[in-house]
């Protein structure tokens, strides 16, 4: 019976580490094809744009992440928004050192004293709405820095289409749907601290961000035709698309906000663009316990949201099942041939993902701790299978159907 056991975990983990293969060749022909897209030239559109930031305490590198909205190239208006649950909140301070930094632009601190559900920050956004005087708003969160064109390259997404010429073949004069939402990739910078583990933490989360996460990004755009959901790197939509799909109250409950507005957005039959700008997130100086919950909560988000999506992820821990199938044959030649493969790919993603597509200078250097990652990684998607409770900002939730309810007072950070 244990040989027999032994004999089945070794076929299993062979057939999940091809898959593994199978799914870093596709994931790095998707970023290829995006790579090829965004060499396209941008349209010139330049609406006027209302930012919208909800704010609560001071984040990592906060004043400059603002400072970069207000270096923008923009040939249009834009004005900036923050919102905040009480003027009394740290970032009200912020906000105000960087209107005197910038006192040519139009930059309002709002108070939005309202808590109209479980998800706070969308709670701030649809009462800060209410004071954008552009017809277009475009939200990010306050950590996002971005570069000089970034206006311009996402709101070229949203320029009308020209009329095709009689001479385009047939396939060419097809319409497309008219954008409804423009996202953005992003990056991660991970921050250390002596006393937060040196760091690690936060270079695994960076890591996994350009290594994992935006590599499904790019794959599921080219398996399903295009973006189905939103990423919060970068939200922007019309107004009356905006109104179309009921506005932001709808979604104060729900803890995936971007996904869900970017869902509503397709629903409509509208398209989702993704925009050739890469932004760039600030990660905290984790504990280790800080981290796992932070990955405990995106892998519960993606399972209550795409659920057989989850599942399929089981495929995109292919190094993992490599590894593992080496220890389950016992250093055969032929998992040996596997490990080796599957590592030789798993590098390729990373490098054309990390480095080429989102110009993330900490990929390179952090490329050793490839193993590491993917090994958290599958623990962490094992983990995420079960349970229904997820940690954020402190307080601990309940997650179902995409709704989040509170659960006692609060959690260790």
């Amino acid at each position: 019976m244990p040989h027999i056991l032994a004999h089945s975990v070794e076929i299993l983990t062979t057939v999940l580490a091809v898959a593994g293969m199978g799914y870093f060749l596709a994931a790095i022909l998707a970023a290829r094809a995006f790579l090829a897209a965004r060499r396209a030239p941008l349209a010139p559109f330049s609406p006027g744009v209302s930012i919208l930031k909800s704010l609560k305490g001071i984040d990592l590198g906060m004043i400059d992440a603002f400072r970069s909205h207000c270096r923008q190239t923009y040939l249009g208006e834009y004005e900036l928004l923050f919102g905040v649950s009480s003027l009394d909140d740290p970032a009200a301070v912020v906000v105000e050192r960087l209107k005197r930094e910038f006192p040519a632009h139009s930059i309002q601190l709002v108070e939005c004293p309202a808590r109209l559900g479980s998800n706070g920050k969308v709670s701030t956004l649809a009462q800060l709405a209410n004071h954008a005087r552009h017809d277009f708003l475009l939200i990010n969160d306050s950590d996002i820095t971005v570069s000089p064109r970034y206006l311009e390259r996402v709101m070229a997404h949203f320029a009308p289409q020209q009329p095709n010429r009689p001479s385009q073949p047939a396939k060419a004069r097809k319409p497309q749907k008219e954008v409804g939402l423009v996202t953005a990739l992003y990056r991660g910078r991970a921050h250390s601290t002596p006393a937060r583990c040196g760091g690690l933490p936060s270079q695994l989360e960076a890591l996994g961000i350009a290594t994992d996460f935006q590599s499904g990004v790019l794959l599921s755009r080219m398996i399903e035709g295009g973006l189905r959901y939103g990423l919060g790197s970068t939200l922007a939509i019309s107004r009356s698309v905006l109104n179309k799909i009921g506005g932001l109250a709808p979604l104060v409950d729900h803890l995936a906000d971007d996904y869900e507005l970017g869902a509503r957005v397709a629903q409509a039959g509208y398209r989702i663009a993704l925009s050739a700008e890469v932004v760039q997130t600030a990660i905290p100086a984790y504990t280790w316990r800080g981290f796992l919950d932070h990955q405990l909560r995106w892998a519960r988000t993606v399972r209550d949201a795409r659920p057989w999506g989850y599942v399929g992820l089981i495929f995109t821990h292919g190094l993992a099942w490599a590894f593992l199938n080496v220890l389950a044959s016992g250093l055969s030649p032929l998992s040996l041939w596997l490990l080796g493969l599957s590592f030789l790919l798993r590098l390729t993603l990373a490098m054309t993902v990390g480095a080429e597509v989102l110009a993330d200078h900490q990929v390179l250097p952090s490329l050793w701790l490839l193993p590491l990652r993917d090994l958290v990684a599958i623990g962490v998607w094992v983990a995420g299978l079960s349970g229904n409770t997820i940690v954020w900002r402190g307080e601990r939730f309940l997650l179902k159907d995409g709704k989040l309810q509170k659960l006692g007072e609060s959690a260790s950070p």
